[in-house]
């Protein structure tokens, strides 16, 4: 998107791209199982016209309609058709965007690591007109560094990004980060996909935090990806993290209340080992409340927020991100201007992931908040609208086109939607 916009666009990239992801330092979580949500295949493909069936020639699988397989407590959802998802392993996804962005006649790569930000011109002090950089392989240190100057520095840095400590070195505000610690630890492994579940190409389960005595028990997820192999991973927050260990890992597919993943694990060979990430805390950064903001700085992805995958909306949120990019550049008269109007857009996507993903972690006992004002109540709806999901179509629809970040949140508080929540319980009450 920003390649219609200006003459040449750099890429800084500071890892070695030639190396298997999950050796990429700025790529640690690599190996994990991701998701490209129906509404994330819907903005890569806008941008990358063709990119679905790129992937998919390449070996990713199509899940769509009855083969997403969702368990709520043990019990399988209603199926709900119109909703597809990719599965496919993060670096071939990876691979292919990179390629088909480089393909652009006016983008390039530059090899090296951000180390500051530039404000050099005289015409326009308050306005970020370059990146300071350091040469990949070259020395490090202030001495070494190089100056790429550019109309407008996009921040893609992830989760780790340092430009609130680049704004204050040159004399701006930071802007204040919202933290939520969540001791979240995850695993995935490989496994050899046969001829079982011949109907299911994406299985998820998710288990209410009060419905087993009070202890934390598994979230689960599986896609069958590239090369005929299921995906599969564990989460779980604390003393329940997973750890590398295979046979636990395997016991506690088995124990997960959902048959496909006890199926792949009692049948299936293990392919790989067990790759652990450890996400300490979710994280949100408030540039849009800074009251001075610096002209030609715009930052997305993770480095704006980073929170639990539970629901695979991070490459999703990006995508989303990118696409408010090119709003910004097509209505903006400057990108020399303060980005206001992109930042405000962005954080509607970010409330929404926050929203879901939030949800489900402040429900743990060992996390203490910040707590959203309402909390107790929205934890009790959304605890009902989950058990109606379970038999009730349009439910279940509206539920997953929050997930997939098709709509906002606040769809699922709207009284029609609540009353039919209501409906849908009070007919399973009457069946069972």
């Amino acid at each position: 998107m920003a390649s219609d916009h200006f003459q040449e666009v750099t890429i800084l990239e500071s890892d070695d791209l030639e190396a298997p992801g999950s050796e990429r330092r700025g790529v640690p979580q690599a190996p994990q199982l991701h998701a490209l949500l129906h509404m994330g295949r819907i903005q890569t493909d806008k941008w990358f016209p063709g990119l679905s069936e790129e992937l998919l020639a390449a070996g990713a699988v199509l899940g769509a309609d009855e083969q997403l397989c969702q368990y709520a407590d043990g019990v399988r959802k209603i199926p709900v058709p119109g909703y597809e998802l990719i599965g496919a392993t993060r670096p071939l996804i990876e691979a292919h965007i990179r390629r088909r962005a480089l393909s652009i006649g006016n983008v390039r790569l530059l090899r090296g690591r951000g180390c500051g930000l530039v404000f050099d011109d005289p015409r326009e002090p308050d306005r970020v007109s370059g990146i300071r950089y350091e040469p990949r392989n070259g020395p490090s240190g202030s001495n070494s560094s190089h100056v790429l100057h550019a109309d407008l520095v996009v921040d893609a840095t992830g989760r780790n990004s340092r430009m609130g400590d680049w704004l204050e070195k040159q004399g701006w505000q930071a802007p204040q980060t919202e933290t939520m610690d969540i001791d979240l630890g995850y695993a995935t492994a490989l496994f050899r996909r046969g001829e079982e579940l011949p109907e299911i190409k994406v299985a998820h389960s998710l288990v209410s935090s009060d419905a087993a005595n009070g202890a934390q028990p598994d979230t689960g997820a599986m896609a069958e990806v590239e090369g005929r192999r299921w995906m599969v991973v564990i989460a779980n927050y604390a003393s329940r993290r997973p750890t590398r260990d295979a046979a636990e890992f395997l016991q506690r597919c088995k124990e997960l209340q959902a048959a496909p993943f006890g199926e792949v694990a009692a049948q299936c060979e293990l392919l790989s080992d067990i790759s652990t990430y450890r996400m300490i805390d979710s994280r949100r950064t408030r540039y849009e409340e800074l009251e001075r903001l610096p002209g030609g700085l715009v930052v997305a992805g993770d480095a704006v927020a980073s929170f639990n995958p539970v629901y695979g909306q991070g490459m999703t949120s990006a995508a989303l991100h990118a696409s408010c990019l090119a709003r910004h550049l097509e209505r903006c008269a400057s990108p020399h201007e303060p980005a206001r109007g992109y930042f405000r857009d962005v954080t509607e996507f970010v409330d929404a992931a926050w929203q879901v993903s939030t949800m489900r972690d402040l429900s743990q006992p060992h996390v203490n908040g910040p707590y959203p004002r309402g909390y107790r109540i929205a934890k009790r709806v959304g605890r009902l609208i989950s058990e109606a999901t379970v038999t009730d179509a349009e439910v279940n629809k509206r539920f997953l086109s929050v997930a997939h970040m098709l709509q906002h949140p606040r769809t699922l508080r709207r009284p029609s939607f609540l009353l039919r929540v209501v409906k849908a319980l009070v007919v399973q009450r009457v069946k069972g």
